[in-house]
Parts: structure tokens; sequence; C-alpha cells
């Protein structure tokens, strides 16, 4: 399914963002994602509300099948999108936004994530010479450069103190 596929099969809900996801695209409204767009179909998330209403149209949860061990695992919070709505993009905007309120639902009963602190950035010196040396140093050696006369070396300037 391509990009302008999917947000003509939206319009009738409003405007909608498209992410890459998968082999598809995530669908979401102002950071939302309530539906998946993938090469095996489009799945509208669910929950204990609106999964009757989905079964009750024949649709199924999504599954895949593990690359490694081969397992299919089957997942219960984005069901098929019945194939009737393809053609009815009213009754199709009514599904989106009860998909919507699940995955409202869904975001607001998570527990926020914590956060961990930044590590602060550990200055690492340039040498082993710089361990040792005081900052204020290096400030006076860069001054004392600035003082010399256009030519003159720092020998030079010594023999004549």
């Amino acid at each position: 399914m391509d990009r302008d596929f999917l947000i003509e099969l939206f319009s009738g809900f409003g405007p909608v963002t498209l992410r890459r996801m998968f082999s598809g695209f995530g669908i979401s409204v102002d950071g939302v994602n309530f539906a998946l767009a993938l090469r095996s179909g489009v799945y509208l998330r669910a929950d204990e509300t609106n999964i009757p209403k989905l079964a009750a149209e024949g649709s199924r949860p999504f599954q895949y099948q593990q690359r490694s061990t081969g397992k299919v695992v089957t997942v219960n919070s984005y069901w098929e999108l019945p194939a009737r709505l393809f053609d009815d993009s009213e009754e199709l905007a009514d599904w989106a936004k009860s998909a919507l309120a699940a995955a409202q639902r869904a975001a607001g009963s998570k527990r926020p994530r914590r956060r961990t602190a930044k590590k602060p950035a550990v200055k690492t010196p340039a040498s082993k010479k710089d361990l040792h040396k005081p900052a204020a140093s290096k400030a006076r050696a860069v001054t004392s450069v600035a003082k010399r006369k256009p030519g003159e070396s720092k020998t030079a300037r010594r023999k004549g103190s």
C-alpha cells in the first residue's frame, strides 16, 4: 500500500500522519498511533471496547512469524480492518475514531518512562603534561605569547631581559 492510497483511505476521518514502520506505515493523529498499514493489510488499534465489534465483522488480530524460531506471534492490540470499509469512507471514519480512542486509552494507561540522568561529560586531557598544569598557567602562557613583538622569538625575549 502506498502513501497516497492511505491518505485517501483515511480522508473521511481527517488528516493523518504516516511514518515508515516495519514493512509499511504507522498511521497516527497528534502523535498517537492508531493503525498499521503493512503488506498483509490495514490493522486498527483495538482494546476490550472495540474488539467485540471487530470480531463480529470477521476480523482477526495481527499475526506475524518470527524469523529465528518460526513461531507465530499474535498481537491482540491491532486487528484487521474489515474489507468492506475500504469502499465506505464515512463508516471507516467511525472505526478510525474508535481505534484512535483505544490508542489514547492505551497511551494513558502506560506508566511514564523513567528518565535516566545523563552522565556528565568527562573532559580528557590532550596529553599527560596537561594533567599537571593548572589552568592559570595555561592562560599566562597564552598571554605571554601575545606580548611578544612581531618577529621576536621566545629565546630572544628572554636574553634581552
